[in-house]
């Protein structure tokens, strides 16, 4: 099984390189990866200049590693398109620092490499761990090497598309997996606008999220100390609305 992992850290991240070694007993591992951070740009794609992609040195002995000088969404499109010949079986995004929960799918790097792996028809995972500082991996790493073998021996379906969340706490200490569905959070962003010796700038700043604790939801159970796994896809059409909007007379007046 050719297990393509990648992330939105970039390629210094230890956390990629946590995941590549919890996937190696799983499948061959290929790693293609931004070459720098690139947090927060969703699906985003290069469309305006030409992309670079450079091999890089692997810490880990049998994984070819390759940088891409873009998105983590270029590097899934180029990993599948051009970097690596064979199929592709599964895709792998992380592991990320910090949470990726409810609203933060839409314009997390991790979750849109993710989702671009499944707009190709590739299995793809995203795994988060619930902190930004003293990340602990071993609890993503021992989830993430649970979903492969179940996907590998044909239990999880290939049309696939999972969010991964994990409290970022000693494994003992978890009191397991929960399936989920997204929860609300809602941000404040805070402009601060100064200058540099060339011009005005606006630095985009954001507040802590307010969380919707609801049960059953993927922000409840790291809250309280679960793993959350959130299955996904690309239908974000409110069905309530379509249904108010079929019943009204629209006209269109030209």
């Amino acid at each position: 099984m050719n297990i393509l992992v990648t992330n939105d850290d970039g390629i210094a991240s230890p956390g990629l390189w946590a995941l590549a070694e919890a996937l190696m007993d799983t499948g061959n591992v290929i790693v293609v990866s931004p070459d720098r951070e690139q947090s927060g740009v969703g699906c985003a794609v290069t469309l305006h200049h030409p992309v670079r992609v450079d091999n890089v040195l692997s810490p880990l002995d049998g994984i070819k590693a390759y940088t891409v000088e873009g998105t983590p969404g270029d590097s899934v499109v180029l990993a599948s398109t051009t970097i690596i010949k064979e199929r592709i079986d599964l895709l792998v995004s992380g592991i990320n620092h910090g949470s990726n929960l409810g609203n933060d799918v839409f314009v997390s790097g991790t979750v849109g490499a993710a989702f671009h792996g499944y707009f190709r028809g590739i299995p793809s995972m995203a795994i988060s761990v619930t902190s930004l500082t003293d990340v602990r991996f071993d609890a993503a790493s021992m989830v993430t090497r649970l979903l492969a073998q179940l996907f590998k021996d044909g239990k999880l379906p290939k049309e696939l598309l999972l969010n991964v969340n994990v409290p970022n706490i000693p494994t003992k200490d978890l009191k397991g997996i929960r399936v989920t569905s997204l929860g609300r959070n809602s941000y404040t962003e805070i402009v601060e606008t100064g200058s540099d010796p060339r011009r005005k700038y606006h630095w985009i700043k954001r507040t802590q999220p307010a969380w919707e604790l609801e049960d059953g939801t993927d922000i409840f159970a790291v809250e309280n100390q679960y793993i959350s796994i959130s299955p996904l896809n690309t239908d974000i059409t409110d069905k309530h609305l379509l249904s108010i909007l079929g019943d009204i007379e629209l006209h269109l007046h030209v």
